[in-house]
């Protein structure tokens, strides 16, 4: 993994704010945004229910996968935490080549990155 500066892609802007409204829009503890391979984007919140519980990434992983996404080019993840390591490895599960992955600030300021 690679740390990575601030986005310089207009792509990977564009899931960091998909993915800070979702915050803002839910009030859930994290918003995610994934990018597939064909450019498709997934925005989805943490959810929290007394029977499941699954991070705003797992959520947008799984909204790629069963719309047939093949892979992934990036993800966005906003939030008071960085993504987890079972972040990490949920988005290195769908084949991709140099997935970034953004962590931000519910303002949408980057905190960390990495390269999968």
């Amino acid at each position: 993994m690679t740390d990575l500066n601030e986005p310089t892609d207009p792509e990977d802007r564009k899931i960091i704010t998909l993915a800070k409204a979702t915050l803002a829009r839910t009030g859930a503890a994290q918003g995610a945004c994934v990018r597939d391979t064909d450019g498709r984007t997934y925005a989805a919140a943490t959810v929290s229910l007394d029977h499941l519980r699954l991070s705003a990434v797992a959520v947008a992983v799984a909204m790629a996968v069963s719309s047939g996404a093949q892979g992934l080019e990036a993800v966005a993840v906003a939030g008071t935490q960085d993504a987890s390591p079972e972040d990490l490895a949920v988005a290195g599960d769908l084949p991709g080549t140099g997935v970034v992955v953004w962590s931000v600030d519910p303002a949408g300021a980057v905190r960390t990155s990495v390269a999968l």
